[in-house]
């Protein structure tokens, strides 16, 4: 929101939407933390962004339009001149035979009104105010290829790194990529994003140009331009219309050249709750019920990108308030959170999850949160945290729920240990969702899905059904996909499961125990969002298996 936190605090006031004392609660949070107000009061839940944007519109004398809710075509902004768009910010939202209103995050701009009436003279024209993201989103069907843009920037032959830089950075923001990759071919060097959790081609860099590139990626990192042949890390921060972002860089060596890879990191958590997980109804109460008891262990497992530690800082969230004390240790630390006490791993200094843990248990804390139980000497003073009056949340690498278990059995925890301190275990992964604008049904027979799913008739009782998929658009980078949701599979503690622990059980016979009890697969979580037109049957397929953990519906109650 590239206005500023004053501007937008002062129309939250002015329009009756905060009181002084929250206003001045969250300047002071900020000029301590040295963080955004505006995002305090995000976090916090006591504005959302349509309130905000309300607001400012409010303060400029102009409707709101919300483009989120309502997103332009690409047709419908390709009717104001792309040139005249770009510069003006302004975007066509609606459109009638006599009239037009379009939208913008600078109403105030001098004459905007005069030339808009040359662009539509045979309609009144009305001006509306949108947030500055949601004018980003909608000036994507604007944008050229990053190819040809490079073209254009060699062609000037003015400060070609750096106009390359920018141009990538720019589109890996406007596409929400959280991660940038320079990869060194025999010819070129090819640059790709991560996007939703998927690698796409986004344009290619000449050999010649790529070095002047790498080095000025490694002088804004603070690294060092003349090592070749080892591995570097640093960080370096990005500002793009008024909102700033961090940035992680990683270099190593190939036998190709140095490829690097920049990681786009938030530099503030503004939305993590448990609604926006993509937790069914029943699994929201299950996490909300043991988050709140007074001591205990949550785990959360699943391979590297899977989201645990968004769900545990969901968790946190929730918890979070001036009466707890809230301490995490991480590696590294990739988001800041109000009222969170957050120390990173540093191994230089010698202080590690253990060490630091250690620490943490003689600071009075309430809620601790571990980035990652890592081994045996950080697994045992968790689970003794958790034993002696902490709420413990933590990750941990397992393919499943149920093998969470045999594997921290396996580090030497004492059965009796966990069997008292652990309260549910987690297992997800991502999935991305159909972008709803250009999202379309289908009728399909469930035969056809034989080939793909595993005993088809236990996931889809009816012999046709409609399935969604994404047509592919301009905003989605024809992808038919924009972000992510989380499939889930929860196995909570019962008396049962925990006298089963003191057996030192395999992981199969912890699953039979929890299937009974009612636990569900991920693959079936997943099914869950596929007829609801979340995700499609491929997308989850790619990350989890019919025949995941079971092969057989659950037994009924």
């Amino acid at each position: 929101m590239s206005l500023g936190d004053d501007k937008i605090t002062n129309a939250l006031l002015k329009g009756n939407y905060l009181k002084e004392d929250a206003i001045k609660e969250a300047q002071e949070f900020a000029q301590k933390n040295r963080v955004s107000s505006v995002s305090y009061l995000l976090n916090k839940g006591l504005v959302t962004r349509d309130l905000i944007g309300q607001a400012l519109s409010e303060t400029f004398g102009v409707p709101y339009a919300d483009l989120n809710s309502v997103e332009p075509t690409e047709a419908q902004v390709r009717k104001i001149p792309a040139k005249f768009g770009k510069q003006y910010r302004v975007i066509l939202f609606r459109e009638t035979p006599k009239s037009v209103q379009v939208t913008t995050d600078k109403p105030e701009q001098k004459d905007l009104a005069t030339k808009l009436k040359e662009i539509f003279p045979k309609q009144s024209v009305q001006i509306a105010y949108s947030l500055s993201e949601d004018i980003d989103d909608a000036l994507i069907h604007y944008r050229q290829t990053l190819d040809t843009r490079f073209k254009k920037i060699i062609a000037g032959k003015v400060r070609i790194a750096g106009e390359l830089i920018d141009e990538i950075l720019a589109d890996a923001f406007v596409f929400k990529a959280s991660d940038i990759h320079f990869e060194p071919r025999k010819e070129d060097v090819v640059v790709r994003f991560r996007v939703d959790g998927v690698l796409q081609e986004a344009g290619r860099i000449g050999k010649e140009y790529y070095g002047n590139v790498l080095n000025k990626i490694k002088i804004q990192s603070n690294l060092r331009i003349d090592a070749h042949f080892k591995t570097q890390d640093g960080s370096m921060r990005f500002v793009h219309n008024g909102r700033t972002v961090d940035v992680r860089t990683s270099i190593v060596p190939t036998v190709r050249g140095e490829k690097a890879v920049l990681r786009m990191l938030s530099s503030y958590v503004e939305g993590f709750s448990l609604q926006d997980l993509g937790l069914t109804h029943e699994y929201e109460g299950l996490l909300s019920d043991v988050a709140h008891k007074p001591f205990g262990m949550i785990l959360t497992t699943g391979p590297t990108g899977s989201g645990k530690t968004t769900t545990l800082y969901s968790v946190l969230r929730l918890l979070s308030s001036p009466d707890v004390n809230v301490t995490t240790i991480e590696d590294p630390v990739e988001y800041q959170m109000v009222g969170v006490n957050q120390i990173q791993v540093n191994e230089a200094t010698e202080l590690t999850f253990s060490k630091g843990l250690r620490s943490i248990v003689r600071q009075d804390p309430d809620i601790i949160l571990v980035g990652e139980i890592r081994d045996q000497e950080t697994a045992e003073i968790a689970v003794n945290a958790a034993l002696t009056g902490h709420l413990l949340l933590s990750t941990f690498h397992a393919n499943d729920a149920a093998t969470a278990i045999p594997r921290l059995l396996d580090m030497g925890i004492e059965p009796f240990l966990l069997s008292s301190t652990l309260e549910v275990i987690i297992a997800q992964r991502l999935v991305r969702k159909i972008h709803e604008p250009c999202r379309r049904s289908k009728k399909v027979a469930r035969a056809s899905l034989k080939g793909k799913i595993k005993n088809i008739q236990s996931y889809i009782p009816n012999q046709t059904i409609t399935l969604y998929e994404g047509a592919g658009c301009a905003t989605c980078n024809h992808t038919g996909f924009e972000g992510r949701t989380a499939i889930f599979e929860f196995i909570v503690m019962t008396p049962a499961l925990r006298a089963l622990i003191m057996n030192n059980p395999s992981s199969q016979q912890i699953w039979e125990i929890a299937r009974k009890e009612g636990a569900k697969t991920l693959f079936e979580d997943g099914m869950g969002k596929v007829l609801g037109g979340v995700t499609t049957v491929d997308e989850l397929l790619r990350v989890a298996t019919p025949n995941e953990n079971v092969q057989k519906s659950p037994k009924k109650k």
